[in-house]
């Protein structure tokens, strides 16, 4: 990590893009701290687009089709609810400044969602931070069971289909490993988007 100090530099659209090269990323304290730090991690969750796992559970119900799965059309709507407490997250670090900033960057195409749908009703989905042929999840949510894996399913269908090299999930969990999510450590990581950065890959 690389400290919890206050950013004093106006953060832009331009910064958080130069930083993602970099390998680092903002986050807040919490959704009312206004204030936001760069993060580095030793270790860096990525999910190897060739290794992802579909769990057998999953698939089922991939293959019920539940949901209705759309890309890019409620942006906002989704890191809103990103940025929501719910039963399994009573806290989350997405701030005002935070959703802002990707908001420009959506607006500038480096910035995508993945939206689960139901009945017409946003019910799950993720988004996320598109640099060369690398892909930055940032967070993801879910109001209706299995809505934002089967977002994940799909958005590593797009990815592969579209040539990406990386998946980024900046960290693992329990829940991310149950798809084939590992630790890299910094330098490996390093390697792994500077190839990625190399290549230029559409969303």
């Amino acid at each position: 990590m690389a400290g919890h100090e206050d950013l004093i530099m106006e953060i832009t659209p331009q910064v958080l893009l130069k930083a993602y090269a970099c390998g680092i990323f903002p986050m807040a304290e919490s959704a009312s701290d206004p204030g936001l730090f760069w993060v580095e991690p030793e270790y860096r969750g990525i999910i190897p687009l060739d290794d992802f796992h579909i769990p057998k559970r999953l698939s089922r119900t991939i293959r019920q089709n539940r949901f209705d799965i759309r890309f890019d059309t409620s942006f906002n709507e989704v890191i809103e609810a990103c940025s929501k407490e719910m039963p399994n997250r009573k806290t989350t670090w997405i701030n005002a400044r935070i959703k802002r900033l990707y908001g420009e960057l959506f607006e500038l195409g480096h910035c995508h969602s993945v939206e689960a749908w139901q009945d017409d009703k946003l019910v799950g989905g993720l988004y996320g931070v598109k640099l060369g042929a690398a892909f930055f999840g940032e967070s993801m949510f879910s109001t209706v069971s299995d809505a934002s894996k089967v977002a994940l399913v799909h958005l590593v269908e797009r990815l592969r289909k579209n040539n990406f090299m990386l998946l980024d999930t900046q960290f693992t969990t329990a829940h991310l490993k149950k798809f084939g999510a590992i630790d890299v450590p910094r330098d490996q990581y390093e390697v792994l988007l500077h190839d990625a950065l190399k290549v230029e890959a559409e969303f």
